[in-house]
């Protein structure tokens, strides 16, 4: 078995257990389960590292975002106080910001990017609309924040056409970047639009 494969088994049980405390609003088994999880993601990327044939900046670059994202998930865990969300936006925007250097060195730009970019702005806006009345002081870093995951997705996009990776490869890149998308989406529209009590399902994307 591939060793960055071994952590993952435990990585789905913790995963399931972490939204399972989300959903039920036990707090003290969030604080276990979800460092535990972020933890094992980022062991998943460093056994990576054991492969003999690999992108080093592709793989240090995702590893510096999944540092961030690690850092953002620990500040969101008191999401419900103004500063730890705003720490917690500020890390995941700086995580977005490495994926999409590490996407675009390898990539190329095409037309293909200008039609994700155009799917993308119209997605961004209509997002924005729908959640603006309730942002309140929010609403300049909400955009920036936009901005950047949906610059980082359309950089995924652009992998498709380099020759740096395979097509399953790249396919997987852009899946799992449009998953990162879908999950903060949820949370935006149940945080400033419409509550959701299963709003933390997000987490399995």
């Amino acid at each position: 078995m591939r060793p960055e494969l071994i952590p993952i088994p435990v990585l789905v049980v913790t995963a399931a257990l972490l939204i399972r405390a989300e959903i039920l609003g036990k707090k003290q088994q969030i604080y276990i389960f979800k460092p535990i999880s972020s933890l094992l993601l980022i062991v998943v990327v460093l056994l990576s590292y054991l492969k003999p044939v690999q992108n080093l900046t592709y793989t240090a670059g995702v590893t510096t975002g999944l540092l961030l994202s690690l850092g953002g998930d620990m500040a969101l865990m008191f999401q419900e106080k103004r500063k730890p969300f705003i720490i917690g936006l500020g890390l995941f925007l700086l995580a977005h910001v490495a994926y999409a250097i590490v996407f675009t060195i390898p990539g190329v730009f095409s037309a293909w990017d200008f039609l994700s970019g155009s799917i993308l702005l119209a997605l961004g806006a209509g997002i924005y609309m729908l959640i603006k009345p309730n942002l309140g002081t929010k609403k300049v870093p909400v955009i920036v924040y936009i901005v950047v995951i949906s610059f980082m997705v359309n950089r995924a996009a652009s992998t498709l056409m380099s020759p740096v990776f395979g097509s399953s490869q790249a396919w997987m890149i852009l899946i799992g970047s449009v998953l990162f998308y879908i999950s903060d989406v949820i949370l935006a529209a149940s945080r400033f639009w419409k509550p959701w009590k299963y709003n933390r399902i997000s987490l399995a994307f």
